[in-house]
């Protein structure tokens, strides 16, 4: 039998990048079969969160005195080097502790076994697969869950049940499987697979001379960079895109909001070559409406950037150019019998009808035969559609998402900070234009902004 690490973190939350690990349980078996455990306390040097207290049972008076993970870096190293590494829902374990040697500018790399896939692949007539659900089915001692050392002896239990009830070429097939290295273009390592990290944020390929040639967001960075290079899933711009890359990078953000805001601002940054959509739109323009008296409001068309889309400025659709938003206001007349004239999409000729009311479109407002208010009410409900979400604060907003905060103006994305100095730094730094792809973004996650009040930011 080879060596083998039974390995259980706790931490003080679920991202790698951000939180920290407050326990630490190995059990180590040998060749031999001598089993030795190890169990430490980690002074995260953060606050460990009331619900992590409550589920663990380690609070933070419990770690005040304990080492901090530099300290212990040595010990846990020795444990697990040249060993399997078995954990359930094994790249979350394996993550923080890659994340916590990385900090300390250790490359800490292992061949890893996961007793949740293993279970799917040896038991797939049951549905549920975590620790609870294998402790009840193959009648496993639990002592302390959610402490590390008793998690890690129910996995090492898990290991010995498997081996009795099932064949070794069965648990070897299964290994095999999980172990699978997926394809990569030849031109990238292959230890780029474990550093790939599994949260959110924006992915960024470079080809020769390390020119961009694409970014992406992702809810899971590892899962959708190695989808690219799947032969399943190719297309034949996929093929190319994968013969060009030489290099791949990773901004890990705390949520998808970030991830979303990120890959659209650095788009318009860097212009990678493959991404189509999300393209600079300086021309972008807005229908607003004008008041031009007795009861007639004439649409003018003016660029997105020149407004400030507050609660008294209305305004409908955002387009590409004067182009796109005259056809779709074009479309709009024909629809909802609108004025040419009095929209603007004809020159006025007092006394004279428009084209509309000569083929019979249009309802006569152009010459008199219906009143202006009419027309404007029309009008109106034709443009009901496209009406944008006012920005609905008087300043600055934040959406806060995890360790992150994102701030935003008028619609428009200022950047992200961590803290109050680097909020600081955002709101007196210069402010971007106004971008379409943004607008998109944020609109849809109006209701969880706040306003920004003065001197209130906390990191935490």
């Amino acid at each position: 039998m080879p060596a083998l690490a039974f390995v259980d973190l706790e931490t003080t939350g679920a991202t790698a990048t951000h939180d920290r690990i407050t326990e630490i349980g190995i059990i180590a078996v040998d060749d031999d079969g001598t089993v030795r455990e190890w169990q430490q306390l980690v002074n995260p040097g953060m606050r460990i969160p009331p619900f992590i207290e409550q589920l663990t049972g380690i609070s933070n008076a419990m770690v005040a005195d304990a080492p901090p993970f530099e300290a212990i870096a040595d010990e846990t190293l020795r444990r697990l080097e040249g060993r399997l590494f078995i954990a359930h829902n094994a790249r979350f374990d394996y993550g923080f502790l890659k994340s916590e040697f990385k900090r300390l500018g250790i490359d800490f790399r292992s061949t890893v076994a996961c007793t949740v896939k293993l279970s799917r692949a040896l038991y797939p007539e049951h549905h549920r697969h975590n620790l609870d659900s294998l402790i009840e089915r193959h009648g496993l001692r639990a002592e302390a869950r959610h402490r590390a050392l008793a998690d890690a002896q129910l996995i090492h239990q898990f290991w010995q049940k498997i081996h009795a009830e099932r064949s070794d070429a069965d648990i070897a097939a299964a290994l095999s499987k999980q172990n699978a290295r997926p394809s990569l273009p030849p031109h990238l390592e292959a230890g780029i697979l474990d550093d790939l990290p599994d949260g959110p944020g924006v992915y960024f390929f470079y080809g020769e001379n390390d020119l961009p040639l694409y970014i992406g967001k992702a809810k899971d960075i590892r899962q959708r960079v190695l989808s690219h290079f799947s032969a399943d899933l190719r297309s034949a711009r996929e093929m190319a895109l994968a013969q060009q890359v030489r290099r791949i990078d990773w901004l890990v953000t705390a949520g998808e909001i970030g991830a979303l805001l990120r890959e659209s601002a650095l788009v318009k940054q860097l212009q990678p070559t493959q991404n189509r959509q999300l393209r600079k739109n300086e021309e972008v323009c807005t229908w607003m409406l004008v008041d031009e008296g007795q009861g007639w409001l004439r649409p003018q068309l003016v660029l997105a950037d020149d407004i400030d889309f507050g609660l008294a400025t209305a305004c409908y659709g955002l387009f590409k150019n004067a182009k796109e938003a005259n056809a779709i206001l074009r479309q709009l007349a024909e629809s909802h019998n609108l004025c040419d004239m009095l929209i603007g999409q004809q020159p006025m000729k007092p006394g004279k009808p428009c084209f509309g009311h000569q083929i019979r479109r249009c309802k006569g407002a152009c010459v008199g035969k219906e009143p202006l208010a009419k027309h404007t009410m029309r009008l109106m409900t034709a443009l009901t559609g496209l009406k944008l979400v006012s920005w609905p604060f008087p300043g600055p907003a934040v959406i806060r998402e995890g360790d992150e905060v994102h701030l935003i103006n008028g619609w428009r994305y200022l950047g992200t900070a961590k803290a109050e100095s680097e909020l600081a730094e955002l709101l007196d730094g210069p402010h971007p234009t106004f971008d379409r792809d943004t607008y998109k973004i944020l609109a849809k996650h109006v209701g969880r902004m706040s306003p920004l009040p003065p001197g209130n930011f906390r990191s935490s």
